[in-house]
């Protein structure tokens, strides 16, 4: 038998807390002491790149092997850069380039940064397959829809993340792109049978184990096909049985660690309570539960702590399936561990790969005699409301950079509920109004999924036909406007390759 002070540790050592703040609290040092393996960093933990090295340097010389994860995906989803807009290009950009070598040096790249601040644990990359177009909650955070071409990205984000020395944490298996509900709020269902499973979705995962992902996060979908009842993070013919068990038996056969998405997210906590999806999980096979990106304080971690530790009390969670995630977790705290000194320039790094990256993504149609402006334009930006994933607080768009290139250039902002509350006739009356006679550049995100973002382009190109059309989410809709400019993501540097070319400084293809 265990002692209860090993259980106790083992119970610390899978969790992975967030906190608020952006230095350590006492707590979550005191917890490190007891056997805490990890912690989670979000935006609201990171000022600067040497605020965060600060934070990182005082968590770790606590605890030499912590795991110091963050959900840094590039693109949409940046934490490093949440204020300012990523540097990065996300994978749809990636996959649209179709350059695996492109792809592995903008990773490797990105985990330098990474490591560079004391992060060495990236949930990234997505691996999902965009099946569904309509997907509310991947979309450009997929290479594609492709699973092919999502498989040699996956590949080689893996490979050249983890020449950086930060472990890639690849999701969200068994995948999350033919899903229509985003998890945060409810629980999504896939109903595609194992063989369109095996053909789609677990290719891209394939290829992130031959190359050799240190993590896999597990995600909160519902698949009949594999399990009628538990949604796959909670179900061990998902976890233990698909993903670990050997290729004979029908699985593949990885043996690293699994975590978890979020606990704390609707498609487990409206069902299951915090608690008990907490033990469901390492039962089912999970080594590492991630939480709080809501719940971020020490009575949580005290909560799932001691729910682990009463599950292998009444035997419902076997002390062994404890000690085996917890020496899991361990075992990549070593492996992070070795990497922990300075960051060494081993003639790799290439700073402007982002931008590079972003210039070769766009897709330029030109649908009419096209002219640069010559003076400021007015952008109107068509804002769909931000999934959970992504976040409100991150500037996207071109307005800022085409206010760089071309001075006195304003930008109004105009959402569904403008529509809503005032009608589609009046609140294209307002863009024509404040453009006056400027160029209009309409910024669009995933203009197919949003009725009321498409009428309102349609009856703005009707009235202006000079106009340009920046789409920033998947490109699905028909090209439209006289100058069309699809930028696959809505990263920061997306938005400035778009500004190039609105100016004519950058051809785009």
């Amino acid at each position: 038998m265990l002692t209860t002070d090993t259980v106790t540790r083992d119970a610390l050592g899978v969790l992975q807390p967030g906190f608020t703040g952006t230095t350590a609290p006492d707590w979550l040092l005191r917890r490190l002491d007891e056997g805490l393996g990890s912690v989670a960093l979000f935006a609201r933990n990171i000022e600067s790149p040497e605020q965060l090295a600060t934070l990182t340097a005082r968590l770790t010389a606590r605890s030499p092997q912590l795991i110091v994860a963050a959900d840094e995906e590039g693109g949409d989803v940046t934490r490093l850069e949440s204020r300012t807009g990523s540097s990065f290009p996300g994978n749809h950009a990636l996959g649209a380039v179709d350059d695996p070598e492109l792809t592995r040096a903008v990773a490797r790249e990105l985990g330098h940064r990474l490591r560079e601040c004391g992060v060495n644990l990236n949930w990234a990359p997505s691996a999902d397959v965009n099946s569904n177009p309509d997907n509310p909650v991947i979309g450009v955070r997929s290479f594609g829809a492709d699973p092919e071409l999502v498989a040699r990205h996956t590949a080689a984000y893996v490979e050249g993340l983890q020449q950086s020395g930060v472990a890639a944490c690849t999701k969200h298996f068994p995948g999350h792109g033919d899903t229509a509900v985003d998890s945060h709020h409810d629980l999504p269902r896939i109903d595609a049978d194992l063989n369109t499973l095996y053909a789609r979705e677990l290719v891209p995962f394939r290829a992130a184990l031959a190359a050799g992902t240190k993590a896999v996060m597990s995600a909160h979908i519902l698949l009949p096909a594999v399990d009628r009842a538990l949604p796959a993070t909670l179900s061990p013919a998902a976890l233990t049985g698909l993903l670990r068990a050997p290729e004979s038996q029908g699985g593949l056969g990885y043996q690293g660690v699994i975590a978890t998405d979020a606990v704390e997210m609707r498609a487990i906590t409206a069902t299951y309570g915090i608690e008990r999806g907490t033990v469901l999980a390492l039962a089912a096979g999970a080594d590492a539960i991630c939480v709080g990106g809501n719940l971020a304080d020490e009575e949580t971690v005290l909560r799932l702590r001691d729910a682990l530790v009463r599950a292998v009390r009444s035997g419902e969670l076997p002390e062994e399936r404890l000690a085996d995630a917890a020496a899991r977790v361990r075992a990549l705290g070593e492996w992070v561990g070795t990497r922990s000194g300075a960051v060494r320039d081993r003639g790799d790094r290439h700073p402007g790969i982002g931008l590079v990256a972003a210039r070769r993504a766009l897709r330029v149609t030109r649908l009419a005699p096209y002219r640069a402006p010559e003076g400021a334009v007015f952008t109107a930006a068509f804002t769909p409301v931000a999934n959970i994933a992504v976040g409100d607080e991150t500037p996207w768009g071109v307005a800022a950079e085409l206010r760089r290139l071309l001075p006195g250039t304003e930008t109004g902002t105009y959402r569904e509920s403008d529509a809503a509350a005032h009608g589609l006739p009046a609140l294209v009356a307002n863009v024509l109004h404040s453009a006056a006679d400027r160029r209009i550049v309409i910024v669009v995100r995933d203009v197919h999924r949003h009725r009321w973002m498409a009428d309102a382009l349609a009856c703005l190109v009707a009235a202006r036909p000079d106009s340009v059309v920046v789409e920033m989410g998947v490109p699905q809709a028909p090209p439209t406007g006289a100058l069309h400019i699809a930028t696959h993501g809505a990263a920061r540097v997306c938005g400035r390759a778009a500004a190039e070319v609105i100016v004519g400084n950058g051809a785009g293809r």
